[in-house]
């Protein structure tokens, strides 16, 4: 049986205050308390992470447990056990004697045993003549069954824990394969948008998550995803429901490209009219694509090429230069005396970031004549943003150039993906 005095190690080892405490605490056991050993392995096992203790430790803990002659841990049938290290190595699985040490020394650290020293130091017990144990010197199992609620308690949480991440894990996985399939119905329907930066702000989000994510992790990974996918969603059915037939031909082709001009879901080429044209001239405008417009021009009159710059420049919706900023901060250190105020600035930073890129003046001045110079200088922008992931940005520019000279291209859709990536509050826009 214990004793209810104070213990201290034997030879070069030191008492410590966290070793009085535990004993302490040991001396806290209410009558009659007991508790299954195993159960509390297992709970043991299941609370690891929580309180500090290694697998290695835990074998350790459970070839001292084989030791304890009953099944439930109890005051009444004693708490000390006293294998030699020998013995524990042969059921440690051969384990070896320094590396008990010192996984002994971390659950007495870690207040889960109690160290019971005799005057040399050797473990044993004395019986009485009946046969009874009278004294044993070991390790004290104590700490065991007083932290017994707390272990429960702990190993409770991580089930917890681990079954919230998986949840978290099933719901990404389900949100990532409605985006991928959503994205990949749209390109093979035809269906109107910037599909392909869509797709590229997807891979971003899914490729910024590490290979083995914590909780928070994936939760605002989830987010953003299910946010897309509501966009996505709305964008798809937006065009689904302008498909619907109509009674009059001509209305429901204006009916298809008059959409929302304020949709979030900003995916479709933005065509505005020019400046002083005529109401009716406006929803034309509106109604047609500059792409289809020119085309019709061109069979009473040849178009030139200024003029098919000039339409594709007044047909490329620009963005507030504070949405440009948030959106694209990496070029403001570019800007004159490393910030941006205004447009002009941001054309000239754009101009440095043009020939770091290694974009050619012909391209830039290009992009600078179809779109306008402040789209041009927001696209360089976006493509500085993205200088990791474009491996020719004068190529990537000449191809949106043409695509904004064909009015297939609006800046919306990638600026909003930055800004939404740059973002110090992952919420939902608008």
């Amino acid at each position: 049986m214990e004793s209810g005095s104070v213990t201290t190690p034997f030879g070069r080892r030191s008492v410590t205050l966290g070793m009085l405490a535990s004993q302490a605490a040991a001396r806290k056991i209410e009558p009659g308390q007991s508790i299954d050993k195993w159960k509390l392995y297992r709970a043991l096992c299941e609370a690891r992470p929580l309180l500090g203790i290694t697998d290695r430790a835990l074998a350790i803990l459970n070839a001292l447990l084989s030791f304890y002659p009953k099944a439930e841990l109890s005051e009444d049938n004693g708490l000390i056990v006293f294998p030699s290290n020998a013995q524990l190595s042969l059921r440690a699985h051969g384990m070896a004697e320094q590396t008990i040490r010192r996984h002994l020394s971390t659950l007495i650290e870690a207040g889960l045993l109690i160290r019971k020293d005799s005057p040399n130091g050797k473990r044993y017990a004395r019986k009485e003549q009946g046969g009874e144990l009278r004294e044993a010197f070991g390790f004290s199992l104590a700490p065991l069954l007083v932290r017994a609620e707390e272990i429960e308690r702990l190993a409770a949480e991580v089930v917890a824990e681990r079954m919230h991440l998986q949840r978290l894990r099933e719901r990404l996985t389900l949100c990532r394969r409605d985006v991928a399939k959503l994205i990949e119905m749209a390109l093979e329907e035809g269906a109107a948008g910037d599909w392909s930066t869509i797709h590229l702000h997807f891979r971003n989000v899914v490729e910024q998550l590490p290979r083995s994510p914590s909780a928070e992790q994936i939760a605002a990974t989830l987010d953003e995803l299910e946010m897309l996918r509501e966009e996505i969603l709305n964008q798809l059915e937006m065009q689904a429901k302008t498909h619907n037939p109509s009674g009059n031909a001509q209305q429901s082709e204006r009916h298809i490209q008059n959409s929302n001009p304020q949709s979030i879901t900003e995916l479709e080429p933005s065509f505005e009219p020019k400046q002083g044209a005529p109401a009716d001239d406006r929803s034309a405008g509106r109604d047609e694509p500059t792409a289809r417009v020119l085309k019709d021009e061109g069979k009473s009159e040849p178009v030139s090429g200024a003029r098919a710059a000039s339409t594709a420049n007044t047909a490329l919706k620009s963005f507030p230069l504070g949405l440009v900023l948030q959106a694209c901060p990496e070029i403001m250190a570019y800007g004159p005396q490393g910030s941006i105020g205004t447009w002009r600035d941001l054309m000239a930073a754009a101009v440095v970031v043009r020939s770091m890129l290694g974009v050619s003046p012909s391209a830039y001045e290009e992009a600078c004549d179809i779109m306008g110079a402040e789209n041009a200088a927001t696209v360089i922008a976006c493509v500085l943003e993205r200088a990791g992931h474009i491996n020719s940005a004068g190529g990537y520019l000449r191809d949106l150039t043409r695509r904004a000279e064909r009015g297939e291209f609006a800046i919306g859709p990638m600026l909003l993906a930055l800004a939404r990536t740059n973002s110090p509050i992952r919420g939902k826009t608008g």
